[in-house]
């Protein structure tokens, strides 16, 4: 099998013929155009790393200038001075997105002290199909997870994410870990536009700390609940809200934690700019349409790093 940039790559169904995925061929790992290929879906817009099985076959598109063994470029691999064989992992202008398992490989790998070469070399791949791995949100077949776990002096199961249900921070803490104390910009970028967040409030029956999904609009948190719900007991008080992410994986963290007063949304105007802001509805589902918003007063932040960060 040989392919020249901008070819197509369909996939069928063995069985009964019927084309399954195609998709360009955007990215060339060997001179001579054989696999594997970066592929551009037709139905996603991503690009993956593909070694094609039998159901595959290339389809051919006229190029103009160019031969096999000269491939065309695209117009982005000739402004960066590719030739169009030069392995590329990751789009053009687009940093590294690793997926769980490309973090958890590059992690163990980097505990170790092993290069991506001596790492390939351990698990009969080739060095660009590791990068590929570390740098994309990549699905590697259960041989290649085995090779590489073996490699690494792991588990298929803990490069997969086995015990991702058990709370966060069971890992083992940093050798020389640095509190750093956060400043009100630097909370206000990780608080970011959008996520889960828990509110702590006041209740009958004594202090509740319950997760909401929440923007931010204006500086002011704001979230969906019901008035029957804990969440909505948060109205007329001042409040606690905190947003916290934990890298088990690197033994590292951050926490947000904005305190300020609450009320309820009642203007129409402002309940409508608030939904048409909204990046998700509420995870739980159901009748959610109180909106609450929280004025920040005070806004304080942590973060672990390694010492010498």
């Amino acid at each position: 099998m040989r392919a020249q940039l901008g070819d197509q790559l369909v996939v069928e169904s063995p069985a009964t013929g019927v084309t399954r995925r195609d998709g360009e061929i955007v990215g060339l790992h060997h001179e001579d155009g054989t696999p594997p290929y970066d592929v551009r879906w037709s139905d996603t817009g991503e690009v993956t790393l593909v070694f094609p099985g039998p159901d595959a076959h290339i389809h051919h598109i006229e190029h103009g200038p160019g031969t096999p063994h000269e491939p065309s470029r695209t117009r982005t691999d000739r402004a960066a001075g590719r030739t169009g064989t030069e392995p590329r992992t990751t789009a053009p202008g687009r940093p590294p997105n690793p997926g769980d398992i490309g973090r958890r490989v590059a992690t163990e790998r980097a505990r170790q002290g092993l290069t991506r070469e001596e790492t390939a070399r351990r698990a009969g791949m080739a060095p660009e199909y590791l990068a590929y791995l570390e740098e994309q949100p990549a699905d590697p077949t259960v041989a290649s997870l085995v090779r590489l776990a073996d490699a690494l002096g792991t588990t298929s199961g803990a490069l997969r994410g086995g015990g991702v249900d058990l709370p966060p921070g069971r890992g083992q803490a940093l050798p020389h870990p640095r509190l750093v104390e956060l400043g009100r910009d630097a909370c206000r970028a990780l608080l970011s536009t959008h996520g889960v967040g828990r509110v702590s409030v006041s209740t009958p029956d004594g202090p509740a700390v319950v997760p909401v999904n929440y923007e931010v609009v204006d500086d002011a948190i704001a979230f969906r609940t019901a008035p029957a719900l804990v969440p909505a007991m948060a109205v007329g008080s001042d409040v606690a809200f905190e947003v916290d992410q934990v890298d088990t994986a690197m033994s590292q963290g951050w926490s947000v934690l904005v305190v300020g007063p609450a009320r309820e949304v009642t203007d129409p105007a402002e309940e409508e700019r608030l939904a048409g802001r909204a990046h998700t509805g509420p995870w739980p589902g159901g009748e959610r349409a109180m909106w609450v918003s929280i004025r920040p007063t005070r806004i304080t932040g942590r973060r672990i790093t390694p010492a010498e960060h």
